[in-house]
């Protein structure tokens, strides 16, 4: 059995993305009118409408601290540690973690919240308008093991949302070398940025190169309504965060009923592979 199949009960899982608003000392917090108690009922409302409409895990995100540091500031694990903590109880589906850009102090905050997985940039070099990135992926994994993190589950970027390889790269090949060096769970393919849809073509060239190596390929943004059956037949689960918002825009909240005619159509995907 697949470990997504024994994680998530399903062979090709569809997790929501639960984006947080900005923290203290985000750009885009908004003194007066934010605070942390209302990120907590932000995050609930949209906890309970992702699994009240039906899907099989979600990853929580501090999807609004724009600009992403590579060195996060210790508040960013702090607050998404007392939005997990005060939601704990609430939550029904597995759950993982994406600490954006910072995929070291991703690993502290997933022992402290018992996090099933995580989603990061956790190999290459690239270059965006952040800057070049270029993640310590020995130290990253040593901190894993020095955390006693065995079980933990780690999806690697393939190729990064919003900056580009700084050098030409042919993604199959390279998910090979991943897999080679890295050992990774699962590897994600991606658009430009969250909502703009993964190439059908890298995802499928990905899954057929690494078949035999018992990787997970995910579609990992730009699902919608109209493509989720198409990228369920290429890939083997998908992550899903704009479409399920109020009227598909990034910036909006959860929509519990954009999500249940989302996962009909999983649903009618599934009985039609049954």
């Amino acid at each position: 059995m697949s470990w997504t199949k024994e994680m998530f009960g399903v062979e090709k899982p569809v997790i929501a993305l639960l984006h947080l608003n900005a923290f203290p000392g985000d750009p885009r917090f908004i003194d007066g009118e934010d605070s942390m108690e209302k990120t907590v009922e932000d995050a609930r409302k949209d906890l309970h409408a992702l699994q009240d409409g039906g899907v099989d895990g979600v990853l929580i995100s501090n999807e609004f601290s724009f600009p992403y540091q590579a060195q996060a500031e210790p508040v960013v694990a702090c607050a998404m540690a007392r939005v997990i903590g005060e939601l704990r109880s609430e939550i029904r589906v597995p759950y993982g973690i994406d600490l954006e850009a910072d995929p070291m102090l991703a690993m502290d905050l997933a022992a402290a919240v018992d996090a099933k997985f995580v989603r990061g940039t956790f190999t290459g070099t690239y270059v965006g308008v952040g800057g070049v990135t270029c993640p310590d992926t020995g130290a990253i994994l040593r901190r894993k093991k020095a955390l006693g993190l065995k079980d933990l589950k780690l999806l690697y970027f393939l190729n990064n949302e919003s900056d580009s390889y700084m050098t030409p790269i042919h993604y199959p090949d390279l998910a090979k070398e991943i897999i080679f060096n890295c050992e990774p769970d699962g590897l994600c393919v991606t658009g430009a940025h969250a909502g703009i849809e993964a190439k059908s073509t890298i995802i499928e060239e990905t899954r057929e190169k690494v078949k035999d190596l018992g990787v997970p390929v995910f579609a990992a943004t730009g699902c919608n309504i109209g493509n989720i059956k198409e990228k369920l037949a290429i890939s083997d689960g998908a992550l899903v965060g704009t479409c399920l918002k109020k009227d598909g825009k990034f910036k909006n909240h959860i929509d519990g009923d954009r999500v249940k005619r989302f996962m009909e159509q999983v649903e009618e995907y599934r009985t039609l592979k049954k």
